[in-house]
């Protein structure tokens, strides 16, 4: 038997989603084949600090499974870090998950890319603290109701919230500009909800989707934090039922496209709408999706007849291939 492939496992981060880090990087660690790899979990606390320094990961692992979600971890930090250090790790490099973290500037690439996305403005802090009752009307003017209100630069749809009425547009404002320093207004897009899959093997052309997965929010009105993680939040389904052919195809080739625009590598997943007509708008890139029992990655993968430990096998050795085409 050949020698064992030592990967260290990065979870936490100090972002809004260490606890659900936390629970991808445990199930990582539990699925990883342990005829092939032996694990080092290594933590990053909420302060920024690392259990095993990077130096220490590089002298004790062959690469790094990226296991973080949300800010440090998705939006290219921890990756420029491993950069830094010559260390291999899994996912996108630090360029494409600074690109999928930033919603307003990958929806411009997804739409010039030729995918539909919903209309959206950047509001920012500083302009809401000088002028609220300007950016209300701005939003108002040119996005119209019912609108969505959601931070720019957050992951596990953090901070979400569905604006119906005029009157109701400054309590969001306070709880997203409040807390978020660039927040988007967006037209709400009523339809379907879906998110796609896409693994790859490590080069742009190896590109592939998993099956699709339609979401029913139980707990919500849409897919938000509380429909995600709580237990019965939605139902998933996958594949979706009551969709044609061609309408799977636009889904699974629109995930596919966004993977290829954003440069996103290893895996990704898309979440999108279908409205009435058949459109297919892209809400957002996941370049880190989750890995937790009630993550829908692992889920469409065994739909689309692919083991827990054999989509960890995938993902590591498209990490490794794009570090040695690099």
């Amino acid at each position: 038997m050949t020698d064992k492939i030592y990967i260290a496992i990065l979870s936490g981060g100090p972002s809004s989603e260490h606890e659900v880090s936390l629970k991808s990087g445990e199930m990582v660690k539990e699925g990883l084949d342990k005829e092939r790899y032996e694990p080092i979990p290594v933590r990053i606390h909420k302060d920024g600090t690392w259990e095993l320094e990077p130096k220490d990961v590089q002298k004790n692992a062959a690469g790094v499974f990226v296991a973080m979600h949300g800010t440090y971890g998705e939006d290219g930090t921890v990756q420029s870090i491993l950069e830094a250090q010559g260390i291999p790790y899994t996912g996108s490099d630090s360029f494409a998950s600074a690109l999928g973290m930033n919603k307003f500037i990958s929806l411009r690439l997804f739409r010039d890319g030729g995918l539909s996305v919903p209309a959206s403005i950047l509001l920012t802090q500083r302009e809401w603290k000088k002028d609220a009752a300007t950016l209300e009307r701005r939003v108002a003017h040119h996005i119209g109701f019912p609108l969505v209100i959601k931070p720019n630069n957050q992951g596990s749809s953090v901070g979400v919230h569905i604006v119906k009425r005029k009157e109701d547009l400054r309590e969001a404002f306070a709880h997203t500009l409040g807390f978020y320093r660039e927040v988007l207004a967006q037209e709400f897009i009523e339809g379907r909800e879906f998110t796609c899959g896409v693994l790859d093997h490590g080069w742009s052309g190896s590109a592939f989707p998993l099956l699709p997965t339609e979401i029913v929010p139980r707990v919500s009105d849409f897919f938000d934090y509380k429909a995600k993680y709580e237990e019965g939040g939605s139902l998933e389904i996958t594949p979706p039922e009551n969709l044609t052919a061609q309408e799977m195809k636009k889904v699974r080739n629109a995930a596919l496209h966004a993977h290829f625009l954003i440069g996103a590598s290893g895996f990704s997943r898309t979440d999108m709408i279908m409205d009435k007509k058949g459109t297919v708008y892209v809400l957002e890139i996941n370049t880190i999706p989750g890995l937790t029992k009630e993550s829908l990655i692992p889920k469409a993968a065994a739909a689309s007849g692919m083991s827990f430990s054999d989509l960890l096998d995938t993902i590591v050795h498209a990490g490794f291939t794009r570090w040695r085409r690099k």
